[in-house]
């Protein structure tokens, strides 16, 4: 076959063609809802798709497993579809995690961090009503500077991995006028703790966000599941 064909073109060769690089291209799809739940991946059509054997496809679908993202019925594997249930321990992971992140952050963080929270807060708060599409990134760049600002690469890693299954959610809750609001209050406060080093403050601002956000889910996911809008990438 022609390595120099485009990649990811149909029953051509994936320029890389490791079981890595299927598996990132696979999430980022997964991510931003091209792939959506329940979804079915058949590992003959994907290796048809990237010009592989079957064995990097088996390989790469087994990480995605592993992260959550998939699950197997039978030998269907499908984007996984999140319960309320599922929501709930999800958060009660995060809540606890978000607040250890912005308690260390508050501590360690850098002017330079300082700098790119603040950045991201301003693009938040001037963001204009017509593209709402931008929330669910600002809102993950906001969590993962936070993140960063922590210095603790292990908390970092861990935030992120809970954070690939709540995509597995059926939508983001910052499409809601209301929420994004409220979503963008939080944000300052907890910047305002992180600037001026008040750990105790910022850790609780984190835990009050991350608890309405998954009680503002909850309401949705009580009101009836199937009058969720349509996913959408970033999950809040």
């Amino acid at each position: 076959m022609n390595a120099q064909n485009t990649e990811g073109s149909a029953g051509k060769r994936d320029r890389d063609g490791s079981p890595r690089s299927i598996y990132e291209k696979l999430r980022a799809r997964i991510v931003d809802g091209q792939i959506t739940p329940g979804a079915q991946l058949v590992e003959g059509s994907l290796a048809t798709e990237f010009g592989v054997s079957r064995s990097p496809i088996r390989e790469a679908l087994g990480q995605l497993t592993y992260e959550g993202l998939l699950e197997r019925h039978g030998r269907v594997m499908r984007v996984r579809v999140l319960k309320a249930e599922d929501v709930l321990e999800l958060y009660e992971v995060r809540i606890a995690l978000e607040r250890a992140a912005a308690r260390a952050a508050t501590e360690r963080r850098t002017d330079l961090d300082l700098g790119r929270l603040t950045t991201l807060v301003g693009d938040m708060t001037n963001l204009p009503e017509d593209q709402s599409e931008r929330r669910p990134k600002l809102a993950h760049a906001f969590h993962f500077e936070i993140w960063r600002a922590s210095h603790n690469a292990t908390l970092e890693s861990t935030l992120e991995s809970v954070h690939l299954k709540v995509l597995g959610l059926s939508s983001t809750t910052l499409h809601y006028s209301e929420r994004w609001s409220v979503f963008v209050e939080e944000c300052i406060e907890i910047l305002d703790a992180v600037r001026n080093r008040d750990i105790e403050r910022a850790g609780a601002a984190a835990e009050r966000q991350m608890t309405s956000a998954r009680d503002f889910r909850i309401q949705l996911y009580s009101l009836r599941p199937d009058s969720l809008p349509d996913r959408h990438p970033l999950g809040m």
